[in-house]
């Protein structure tokens, strides 16, 4: 068995609840996120996607450090934080959201669980939200608490993830709706459950609100998996491009808006309430946007590994914008790509070139996601239909 001593960590970059029990059952690499350690190697990452895809994985997702935010003005703070409506998220409702910045820039795209009426937590991606919050309520005026709680979220993601469930929590669970929590208790271990994960597969994350008792949670849900094929794994690159899911500092900084990415359906304009950003969004959305989010289908060998580069593309020689995230996907045959363009370029059908390893390469703009363009899967109206 592999050491984690063999892997050469430091006190400066904090571990999980999990980390022992992630090198128990195969961790070979990791990555750091939020000040981290994140699992990101198990082997084979085709092997992986098709774990995730075809049974259920259990994954490692510490990293994903919550602010809490607490007090008689809660939600009026959260609000201001971001610019989707929230004015009708119910306690016990989870929402997808973006923290942008007075230029309308997105800092952070959290899930918001709303826990009890003046309680909020961010499921945060890779940015710290929790300086910017504090600091934001210094001076708001406003009745809040910001602060780190003691929580440890675990991704249980795939098809056979219902059943790992019910044979953890019983039956009443599989009532969980689409984007809703619940607090439960697995063994006297206190955990918030959702119905939400980083894979656009049907999946569930389950807060542990223990650190102590992380490796106990670890072994607890993986021996209940057991029969369904589940095996210890990571977010899958592959995945996540097929469905168009978007990484913070690849897909998306604070140099990006939402216009860009088409993600007007997070931002509400019309809304009285105020929040960061409005004006230079209004200014941007009346404006519009020099740069557009696309698809690309890239005409090359599989791709060994994901980018780890911006890859440049080129229209009749002219660099027209770069390839932000791109991946082999095994059960589509092809290699895929996220991009942002020149907005007068980002057309279905438009072929250009991408500048790969100094090789250039043939590509063509197509719709995302790239698959389940309907996310039946992660509501699980595939499973019901």
């Amino acid at each position: 068995m592999m050491k984690a001593q063999g892997f050469g960590f430091g006190t400066q970059i904090r571990k999980s609840p999990y980390f022992n029990a992630t090198v128990r059952w195969g961790a070979k690499g990791f990555s750091v996120y939020n000040h981290m350690y994140i699992p990101r190697d198990f082997g084979d990452p085709e092997q992986n996607f098709w774990n995730l895809v075809n049974a259920a994985i259990l994954c490692d997702v510490a990293v994903e450090r919550q602010v809490e935010i607490t007090g008689p003005d809660a939600m009026r703070f959260t609000q201001m934080l971001t610019p989707r409506d929230l004015s009708t998220m119910a306690v016990g409702q989870c929402k997808y959201v973006l923290i942008t910045n007075a230029d309308g820039g997105i800092l952070n795209d959290p899930i918001a669980l709303r826990l009890a009426e003046n309680k909020v937590w961010l499921s945060l991606a890779d940015s710290d939200i929790l300086l910017w919050a504090q600091g934001f309520a210094v001076h708001s005026g406003m009745d809040v608490t910001i602060r780190e709680p003691d929580v440890s979220p675990l991704q249980l993601q795939g098809p056979q993830s219902r059943y790992i469930m019910q044979a953890l929590f019983g039956d009443e669970i599989v009532g969980l709706r689409y984007f809703w929590l619940r607090e439960l208790e697995l063994d006297g271990i206190p955990l918030v459950v959702s119905r939400t994960g980083w894979s656009s597969e049907l999946g569930y994350e389950l807060y542990l609100q223990d650190e102590t008792r992380g490796d106990e949670l670890w072994e607890r849900v993986m021996a209940a998996g057991a029969p369904y094929g589940l095996q210890p794994g990571h977010t899958s690159t592959i995945r996540r491009i097929e469905a168009g899911m978007l990484s913070y500092h690849a897909d998306m900084d604070a140099q990006t808006n939402p216009f860009e990415l088409g993600l007007d359906r997070l931002v509400n304009l019309d809304m009285d309430a105020e929040f960061v950003g409005k004006a230079a969004l209004r200014r941007i959305r009346d404006e519009g946007v020099a740069r557009k989010q696309v698809g690309l289908v890239l005409d090359i060998d599989p791709l060994e590994r994901p980018n780890t580069d911006f890859w440049p593309i080129l229209k009749d020689a002219s660099r027209i914008g770069r390839v932000t995230s791109a991946v082999y996907s095994p059960r589509l045959g092809k290699n895929i790509a996220l991009a942002m363009v020149d907005a007068e370029q980002a057309v279905i059908g438009n072929d250009v070139q991408v500048l790969v390893d100094n090789m250039l390469v043939r590509a063509d703009m197509v719709e995302r996601p790239f698959y389940d363009q309907k996310k039946s899967l992660a509501t699980g109206a595939a499973q019901v239909a």
